[in-house]
């Protein structure tokens, strides 16, 4: 009887195992399905801040990891296009295929930007569904986070409520800080940008800022030394008559106050351009992770304003 009661009481002093086990590909999707679904959710992120997503190799380790999931949680529109579908398939789990409930792609979600009308291979990594780098307009996440919930609610049914609550409170909490962001962001408008990778491209539409260039010539291409010389001779240029340039304006990256890269862009073709045009360069997190504030989706957006006025 004693050591039943000691069982009891060890028993009673372990953690709760959680519910569902997410398989997330990107830190943001892995910060998400945590936000729903709190201790009844464990997740696990494939990648991490400091990796770019499209450039993953199917090890062994995410294989296993996979086996054991029972939610996958991607971005879609060709992000994982490189390493999902050999992961997937070696696993084994035919829970987590696309198709079935244990699949889920925030992409199908949301309003892609940048869907190309043609595909040519040689205008460099072109995404046939849109930029899937949907995670930098925090409303994209208020549209997924919805049918996250009712998918976790779906796997998890005894544990429906406790989803759906915790989406809603979610939902109020990134509502309000949407409307202070985007107060914090109204001297923002209109600034002229170079991004080294189409990777902020839903930021910029979100805020009003004008991708005034690239650092590639063409998305996935690293930089040459002749396109980057270009791009300083645009900078330095002045806009005939000296006119302002408006939002849209087709004169390139003149005016342009900024630079900006992920963590996982190589440094130095920003910092050759920031060193001869006195722009200066700017690394914004990008994602959950990428730098020391943004350690959830708040403190990513928290950071990537505070980085985009100069305060960080």
């Amino acid at each position: 009887m004693k050591r039943l009661f000691l069982l009891i009481l060890l028993a009673a002093a372990l953690p709760v195992r959680a519910d569902v086990r997410v398989f997330a590909c990107e830190p943001e999707w892995a910060a998400l399905a945590k936000e729903l679904g709190g201790d009844k959710v464990s997740a696990w992120s494939a990648t991490h801040a400091l990796q770019d997503p499209h450039r993953i190799e199917a090890r062994p380790s995410l294989i296993a990891r996979a086996r054991n999931a029972q939610l996958v949680v991607c971005t879609g529109a060709e992000l994982e296009a490189g390493w999902l579908p050999p992961v997937l398939r070696e696993s084994g789990n035919a829970a987590v295929q696309p198709g079935r409930p244990g699949y889920f792609e925030a992409a199908q979600f949301v309003t892609r930007l940048e869907i190309p009308t043609r595909i040519d291979r040689s205008e460099g990594d072109v995404h046939a569904s849109g930029n899937p780098h949907i995670q930098l307009d925090p409303r994209n996440l208020l549209a997924v986070a919805a049918p996250l919930a009712k998918r976790l609610g779906e796997l998890d049914a005894a544990n429906a409520g406790h989803y759906a609550a915790r989406q809603q409170a979610f939902a109020e909490r990134m509502r309000a800080a949407i409307a202070r962001w985007e107060k914090e962001a109204i001297p923002l408008r209109g600034l002229r940008v170079v991004a080294q990778h189409k990777s902020f491209s839903y930021l910029f539409h979100w805020l009003g800022l004008v991708e005034a260039g690239t650092l590639e010539p063409k998305p996935g291409i690293e930089p040459g030394s002749a396109h980057l010389a270009q791009l300083l001779g645009q900078a330095k240029a002045r806009p005939e008559g000296g006119a302002s340039p408006g939002r849209g304006s087709t004169l390139g990256v003149q005016q342009a106050r900024l630079i900006v890269r992920t963590p996982f862009d190589s440094p130095r073709p920003g910092e050759w351009l920031a060193e001869r045009s006195g722009m200066p360069l700017v690394t914004l997190p990008f994602t959950v992770g990428g730098s020391e504030r943004a350690q959830d989706l708040f403190g990513l957006f928290d950071d990537t304003l505070a980085k985009l006025r100069g305060e960080s």
